[in-house]
């Protein structure tokens, strides 16, 4: 065995320790989101004055904010509205873009070039410019957000599904699944489909973490989720005036965004290389 295939064993070994614990957090957070209430003591929403401000205590683990409710408490259901809704609108864009670019690949004609005037008006744009002007005209609130980063995201998963369907139906198993009358909707679901599961994992993947932060950055500005709704981004706006005061107010939320964001992209990472799918795949 050469060296370089030694240190090539090497490095997938490292990528693959790193997705397993990055898969682990992930799971961890989700179900401590998910189930945050059956341990959880606070209301999140009720305000106390009296214990507005206070450090860390048996009552109260990561303190408390400027409205007297436990941070603990709000930063794990805030994962629910932050992490939960970039899910939601990953899971509805692949739901529109994988049927739309697998017909648009396959059929053609005027299908794919209307798909195709579409996509270069939503391109010719970065996607948070796109998703802050579509949130402006939607009004404020997380559903409103959620349907913008749809309209925005379902694009880029079906070009990346026509592209490769585009590659696909030009080899020969497909010329002979129509050769032996598979209709064309057999031949998309059971020969085609599977060829684009991997770059589609790939790139959800690695967009969960831009999702996040999309999310996160417009909740920031009074785009997302209103009050008092905990939300990560929500929260650091909330915590702002007390930067010097009580900074944990801010890192807290930070420290969660930025560490399910960097699991993410690990575990992103580690699919691209697992299906082999080039680099350019979610950049």
């Amino acid at each position: 065995m050469s060296v370089l295939s030694s240190r090539e064993l090497i490095r997938k070994k490292k990528n693959s320790w790193r997705a397993i614990i990055a898969f682990i957090c992930l799971v961890v957070v989700a179900v401590s989101a998910l189930y945050a209430f059956l341990y959880l003591r606070h209301d999140p929403t009720l305000a106390n004055m009296g214990e507005r401000l206070q450090g860390m205590s048996l009552q109260h683990p990561l303190g408390t904010d400027h409205l007297g409710r436990d941070v603990l408490t709000r930063l794990l259901l805030g994962a629910q509205q932050t992490v939960g809704y970039s899910l939601m609108a990953l899971l509805v864009a692949l739901f529109i873009g994988i049927p739309f670019g697998l017909i648009s690949g396959y059929k053609g004609c005027i299908v794919d070039r209307v798909f195709m005037r579409v996509a270069d008006g939503f391109l010719a744009f970065p996607d948070t410019i796109v998703a802050i002007v579509l949130s402006g005209l939607l009004g404020p609130g997380i559903g409103n957000l959620v349907l913008a980063i749809v309209m925005v995201k379902w694009v880029s998963y079906a070009r990346l599904v026509r592209s490769t369907v585009l590659t696909e139906v030009e080899k020969d198993y497909v010329a002979i699944a129509r050769i032996n009358g598979l209709s064309s909707s057999k031949i998309m679901r059971k020969h085609l489909f599977p060829h684009i599961v991997g770059h589609v994992l790939v790139m959800a993947t690695l967009d969960l973490g831009k999702i996040i932060l999309l999310i996160s950055a417009l909740s920031y500005i009074g785009l997302g989720a209103q009050p008092p709704t905990p939300e990560w981004g929500a929260m650091l706006n909330d915590s702002r005036p007390y930067f010097q005061s009580m900074p944990q107010l801010m890192i807290y939320p930070g420290l969660a965004i930025v560490i399910v964001v960097l699991l993410t992209n690990m575990l992103g990472d580690y699919l691209r290389d697992y299906f082999d799918v080039k680099k350019e795949v979610g950049q």
